[in-house]
């Protein structure tokens, strides 16, 4: 992939974006005329600036802003969202919006503002001027950490374990900022006993399209403190979140089991997400799942687990059946519960259908566990394929038609087309353990499967890798598969409302109520479809 960088295609993208810089020039001087003095020296204009905001990980999409804002404080933002709503209105045809801007890790340009301002989270973090990380609680109360929304996920793990605390609910991918996680949802292994990370958040700080400054919970603003966790951005920009903190574990029992059996596979996932107790030795505390082709390597990116030694049996095996299906798990422990934990994995192992002789085991600490993808980030890094383009797909199906799901699509389509690089995840989740207050979509059945086709390619096939994403909901929308995109991206308001379905309604009515000017996160397109 990395030859591809000086690609035709990439010079066209390039020359697109430079062309596009140049038409910003009167947009910049808009802004410029409508900040306050003490704020008007923090939008950045130059073209390393806006060409970093103009792009994300997917490598897809560029939307060139006018500018890029750094603020010095959280009321430097709120200052800046309050001038744009004073000065913008609704229908306007260079409406002032503004998108916050983390690790810029969406892929379809959810976090840009073309023509608008970027608000730069990253360089507010490294510029030691966000809210930061405090750890609370004890005596009696709930544990939790204070957490600024610029944040990084690993900083928060490290915070708290300094106090010999944790948070429960994670991403897969932990150098994602807390604002950007709770903005979708935040999922993982976890999730099927934990629920999502919006469900670890006790109270929010949140500047909304006003650039009103309220501080939401349950309790107080609980309106606006639904909206917002897996809100997509639309109703305000988080600036703190308390998060729900519980006791750290040590260490980690990491297993995993393949089969050549989807049926079986599945059947075996559900069942241990299904099983409940109030003793953690009831339970794993992650699960997850994925497929091997004969595409991709044994290995990937997320995590090298299985040993060199095993790797042609494996290989032969994915040969004779075209792909495998490997269940990930994990149990956590401690020093109590290390002497009980191997035979508390074999009771919990009873009776799973795997294939025989293929079930493979690591020990790991709890951090190195939690930060498993990293390493693979590096080598990615190194060899400069991180910054390729990452067409990606993420869906939530229904349990009742995961079957169908992987006849037509992991058999089928994904066979046929014999183009599948990175990691293809699929694994289930409890709806029990999300709030449907919240904003998050997902399928209206007890259990759902999430499923990640995580591609990356060069910038010359990447269309390719789009093409497929495309036969793959074309196939669930004539199979009448109710699948709900995670991390969602459509391209017309008809789309919008199928995705949020019942919840549309509200949904559009607190839009209405905390932005009315329609002036956050346009790169999302729910309300501006231009």
């Amino acid at each position: 992939m990395g030859e591809n960088f000086l690609s035709p295609t990439y010079l066209i993208l390039l020359l697109i974006t430079i062309t596009r810089l140049i038409s910003t020039v009167g947009k910049t001087e808009q802004w410029k005329s409508l900040l306050l003095p003490e704020i008007s020296n923090k939008l950045r204009e130059d073209p390393e600036a806006i060409q970093g905001a103009s792009r994300d990980y997917g490598n897809l999409i560029h939307d060139v802003p006018a500018g890029v804002f750094v603020p010095s404080s959280v009321q430097d933002i709120a200052t800046l969202i309050k001038l744009s709503y004073n000065n913008n209105k609704v229908g306007d045809s260079v409406p002032c919006s503004i998108a916050a801007r983390g690790q810029r890790h969406s892929t379809k340009g959810q976090a840009m503002a073309r023509d608008g301002v970027v608000v730069d989270m990253a360089r507010f973090r490294e510029g030691g001027n966000g809210v930061g990380i405090t750890v609370g609680g004890g005596g009696g109360k709930q544990y939790y950490a204070d957490v600024g929304g610029e944040q990084l996920w690993i900083d928060v793990l490290r915070a708290a374990m300094e106090h010999g605390l944790t948070p429960v609910s994670w991403t897969d991918y932990l150098y994602l900022t807390v604002g950007g996680t709770l903005s979708n949802a935040g999922i993982s292994g976890q999730t099927f006993k934990y629920g999502p990370q919006i469900t670890s958040v006790l109270e929010m700080d949140v500047i909304t399209g006003k650039g009103e400054s309220v501080t939401c919970s349950k309790q107080t603003n609980s309106e606006l403190f639904y909206a917002v966790l897996g809100g997509l951005g639309q109703f305000g920009i988080i600036t703190r979140a308390r998060i729900a903190l519980e006791p750290a574990p040590k260490r980690v029992k990491w297993v995993r089991f393949l089969y050549d059996d989807f049926s079986a596979f599945t059947k075996d996932q559900e069942r241990l997400i299904s099983i409940n107790g109030s003793k953690q030795k009831n339970r794993l505390d992650y699960l997850e799942g994925m497929l091997l082709m004969h595409q991709g390597p044994i290995n990937n990116w997320r995590s090298s687990f299985f040993p060199l030694a095993d790797h042609p049996r494996i290989i032969s095996l994915v040969t004779q059946h075209r792909v495998l299906y490997c269940l990930e798990v994990a149990k956590y422990y401690d020093d109590q519960s290390e002497v009980n934990v191997d035979k508390e994995l074999q009771v919990l192992f009873q009776g799973l259908s795997y294939i025989p002789g293929f079930y493979y085991e690591k020990n790991v600490s709890f951090v190195e566990f939690l930060n498993r993808v990293r390493s693979g980030e590096l080598k990615l890094q190194s060899q400069g394929l991180w910054d390729v383009p990452h067409p990606w797909l993420n869906l939530f199906i229904p349990k009742s038609q995961i079957l169908d799901f992987d006849s037509g699509v992991f058999k089928n389509i994904i066979h046929k087309r014999n183009i599948t690089t990175g990691p293809a995840l699929v694994y289930p989740m409890n709806r029990n353990r999300w709030d449907n207050k919240m904003s998050a979509s997902i399928p209206d059945e007890d259990v759902f499967y999430a499923v990640g086709f995580l591609h990356s390619s060069g910038f010359d096939n990447w269309k390719a890798y789009d093409a497929q994403n495309r036969e793959i909901l074309q196939f669930c929308n004539d199979a009448g598969i109710k699948y709900k995109q995670y991390l969602p991206h459509y391209r017309t308001q008809e789309g919008w409302t199928n995705h949020f379905g019942p919840k549309w309604g509200t949904f559009s009515e607190r839009k209405h109520q905390f932005d009315p000017r329609m002036i956050l996160s346009p790169g999302q397109r729910i309300f501006n479809n231009n």
